[in-house]
């Protein structure tokens, strides 16, 4: 406008044109840029679109204010206020109908000059202008027009007016009654309509915010305030009204209309505009003066004040739609969250604000989010394998299969989870020739090692140190053999049976598990035990075999045919050829099988360190092949290496010992699944110190259920049965320290005996807790009893209750420190 920033209106029914008004007005038509040409007299808006001006009108000077015709038709009427007070009707050239004609150079004068400041169009009576002016103390400031009402001559017109234009003489439309008048000795510096009302009308005056209903014009309802500018309403909820003050804005609900409800952060600079968006509730957009960002205010969840002390949240962020200072900006009328912005030399950006993106997961593990009116939804692909698909995925999938829940055929957990995953094969595998090993009865005539099974094979191989003895075998070949070293003891031989190859027992006999191996069609595997057990006619049958069956590799018949070929001579060409081509061999169990054949005796390195060999193979090789000092060496070795790498294979190496749990944590690290971590933790028990089996035994026979509170050798409820003894060697538990008692007898029923027994009633209401009853033990003393008992010591004692016992056993546990002591004993 004159001497000030432009300003900027979108037609508010033609969403492809909007005016900017300074000195004069300026009509644009906004298009889709379909080329990176533009096109003559085309200004570049966007990436996307570009503005051809269409018409200029600079026939009302001295502008303040514009406000554009609400109705489609006439469709470019325009009304301007001038610093005069005067409010006059143009067009931009674009209608020519009668209505039109009649209505453009209509003037409406106030009687006495001041600057208009404000303008507001009826959105139901279109008929209607509201005028805001400035203060005169014997006039009104709030002048409601009605465009169809009849002029008056410009003879009647107060000589106190100025004339601003030789044109007015000309036109002689001009009307000096309005149809009301508000607001009488103040100022109105902002206006707008209530759309709930026709004849509600609210103003900004200079002091105060009012409301003025037109069917009573003496009275109003007002509030006195600082922020009576830019008054603006919520297209979404017409109670809902924004003004402001410097730099400061304030949210109002014309139900509590006493004081805002929420008063936005205040800004550095004045505030120039404030706006919502008409496409998107609850948004409000804000400029302030030499800024080239515009501050958006997200009040979509703001709830509806009921209280005094109620407070609405809102969610604030700044969008910057162009790099030079910003003078206006204007929301587009159907198009969402877009906007056009002004620059004060006329330079024009179409920027549209993106939504703030909303993320939730459901339950089944499908991600969902808004954008704006859009809701979209992230699903896996169906054809996807298991081993793709995001591990909630996976563990929902398990789960529903029940997978883990298999506790009287462990092995069979890694087909409810799939089949898919080679460690957790070995995983369940390992387990249930654990969990076989410990509950085979025949185990007694060979002495039971049952304490070293969970503990691994690192453990077990540590134990036969000293009784290894070594046997000179050979290699049977077809024409000679040749002798190799290979070492038993009943350790090793145990090893054999954990890791599947043997039954039970010192048989080493493998050849059901090669045969089981035949028929699962995994040929190579196959040949390469029977190789390793030194059964070369063997492991040719084999390969000869799995050549000619459905599904088999011819090339397996040229292998059979290279083996058939075998000779121990060290220079022989045939030895020399095998270790060229081997490494060519796409399968690492052929692989491995050659450089068995060729390698030294006790120097095995190209089968031990043949990774893509599963682990319990290669555990197996060495068992049979190194020496003590070798297979110590090469266990600790691969136990590290699976630690590190997470491989749930090495379970078989660690056990269900701290190796094991950090491994565990390796493998959860990795890859998320704490699912299999946990099934995998509930095979840990309490074991007899006498005969190494589980004090759960006699309830580890339920199937398809996880292990209770009871299979841990107490009894959830006192009139259950106790279980004070080992059910497989009928040895008596240990006793708690403080009552002395065998454990498995429920604390309900043991005779407190200790001070702080008094203290806490263990069975209060004669509800018994199951965690009082289970067994807890110091990890360095081992001395210990039931959980309820040792609580209640440790309430009042740092020391073991166990005399002659130094052990400061609670100051060794990080959560000793979460129990008050009230009392404490040296």
């Amino acid at each position: 406008m004159s001497g000030s920033k432009p300003d900027i209106l979108w037609a508010p029914h033609h969403v492809d044109r909007f005016v900017v008004c300074d000195s004069e007005l300026s009509l644009y038509h906004i298009d889709s840029a379909v080329s990176s040409e533009l096109k003559a007299g085309s200004l570049r808006l966007s990436e996307e679109t570009t503005a051809t001006l269409l018409s200029i009108n600079s026939d009302t000077p001295y502008m303040k204010c514009v406000a554009w015709y609400p109705k489609y038709d006439p469709e470019c009427l325009l009304a301007v206020g001038q610093a005069n007070g005067r409010v006059v009707l143009t067009s931009l050239g674009q209608d020519h109908n009668s209505k039109c004609k009649d209505l453009i150079g209509k003037e409406f004068v106030p009687k006495h000059a001041r600057q208009c400041n404000t303008l507001a169009w009826n959105p139901l009576d279109s008929n209607w202008l509201a005028a805001g002016l400035d203060k005169h103390r014997a006039d009104f400031s709030v002048l409601i027009w009605d465009i169809s009402s009849k002029y008056a001559s410009e003879t009647a017109v107060a000589t106190e007016k100025v004339r601003l234009s030789s044109g007015d003489a000309e036109a002689g439309l001009v009307v000096t009654k309005p149809l009301y008048e508000l607001g009488q000795n103040d100022a109105c510096l902002s206006l707008c309509w209530l759309p709930r009302d026709q004849k509600l009308l609210l103003a900004g005056m200079h002091r105060n915010l009012a409301i003025f209903d037109l069917r009573n014009t003496s009275q109003k309802i007002f509030v006195n305030t600082k922020a009576v500018q830019g008054v603006t309403v919520d297209p979404y909820f017409h109670d809902r009204v924004a003004s402001f003050y410097e730099g400061q804005v304030a949210i109002w609900d014309l139900r509590k209309f006493e004081k805002p409800v929420l008063t936005l952060t205040e800004q550095p600079k004045p505030l120039t505009k404030v706006a919502w968006c008409p496409t998107r509730t609850g948004l409000l957009a804000t400029l302030t003066r030499d800024s080239n960002i515009i501050r958006l205010y997200d009040m979509q969840h703001t709830p509806t004040p009921i209280g005094d002390e109620t407070e609405p949240t809102i969610i604030e962020r700044s969008v910057q739609p162009c790099e030079n200072y910003i003078a206006s900006f204007a929301w587009h009328p159907t198009s969402q969250n877009r906007m056009v912005v002004v620059t004060p030399n006329r330079t024009m950006s179409d920027f549209t604000v993106f939504e703030r993106i909303s993320l939730a997961w459901s339950p089944v593990t499908s991600l969902m989010w808004a954008c704006g009116r859009h809701l979209y939804e992230c699903t896996e692909e169906g054809k996807a394998s298991s081993l793709e698909k995001d591990i909630a995925t996976k563990m929902r999938l398990r789960a529903l299969s029940r997978y883990g829940l298999d506790t009287e055929q462990v092995w069979r957990n890694h087909l409810l989870a799939g089949n898919e995953d080679p460690q957790l094969k070995s995983l369940w595998y390992t387990l249930h020739f654990m969990k076989q090993y410990t509950e085979d009865m025949d185990q007694k005539l060979t002495g039971n090692k049952g304490p070293l099974v969970y503990a691994g094979i690192k453990s077990i191989v540590k134990s036969s140190l000293g009784t290894t003895e070594n046997l000179r075998h050979s290699r049977s070949g077809p024409d000679r053999q040749a002798d190799i070293i290979q070492y038993l003891s009943e350790e090793r031989s145990l090893a054999l049976q954990l890791c599947g190859w043997i039954k039970k027992g010192t048989d080493l006999d493998v050849e059901p598990f090669i045969n089981s191996l035949e028929q699962e069609g995994d040929w190579e595997r196959a040949a390469a035990v029977a190789l390793f057990n030194l059964d070369i006619r063997r492991a040719i049958q084999i390969l000869n075999k799995g050549a000619s069956s459905g599904k088999g590799d011819l090339n397996l018949n040229v292998v059979a045919m290279a083996l058939s070929g075998y000779t121990d001579e060290k220079n022989s060409l045939w030895r020399e050829m095998c270790s060229t081509l081997r490494l060519q061999l796409n399968n690492p169990y052929l692989c491995a099988m050659f450089a068995f054949l060729t390698s030294e005796s006790g120097s095995y390195d190209g089968v031990l360190y043949e990774n893509n060999v599963a682990v319990r193979d290669r555990v197996a090789f060495a068992c049979k092949f190194l020496n003590d000092a070798q297979l110590n060496r090469f266990i600790e070795k691969l136990t590290n290496e699976m630690k590190d790498a997470g491989n749930l294979e090495g379970i078989l190496l660690t056990g269900l010992t701290k190796d094991g749990v950090d491994l565990m944590e390796s493998y959860v690290d990795r890859t998320g699944d704490v699912q299999t971590a946990s099934y995998c933790m509930l095979q840990v028990f309490v074991s007899c110190n006498f005969c190494g089996k589980s004090i759960s035994y006699s309830c580890s026979a339920i199937p398809h259920q996880g292990r209770g509170f009871s299979q841990y050798g107490v009894s959830g409820s006192p009139t259950k049965s106790k279980v004070t003894s080992c059910p497989g060697c009928r040895k008596p538990l240990p006793r708690c320290a403080l009552c002395l008692i065998n454990m498995g007898t429920p604390v309900s029923s043991c005779p407190g005996g200790s001070k702080s027994d008094e203290k806490v009633d263990l069975s209060k209401d004669k509800k018994l807790a199951q965690f009082n009853n289970w067994f807890t033990w110091c990890h360095n003393c081992r001395h210990g009893g039931h959980a309820g008992h040792m609580l209640s010591w440790f309430r009042d004692h740092t020391e073991c209750p166990v005399s002659a016992c130094s052990c400061k056993c609670m100051q060794l546990d990080t959560t000793g420190n979460l129990i008050p002591a009230e009392t404490v004993q040296a």
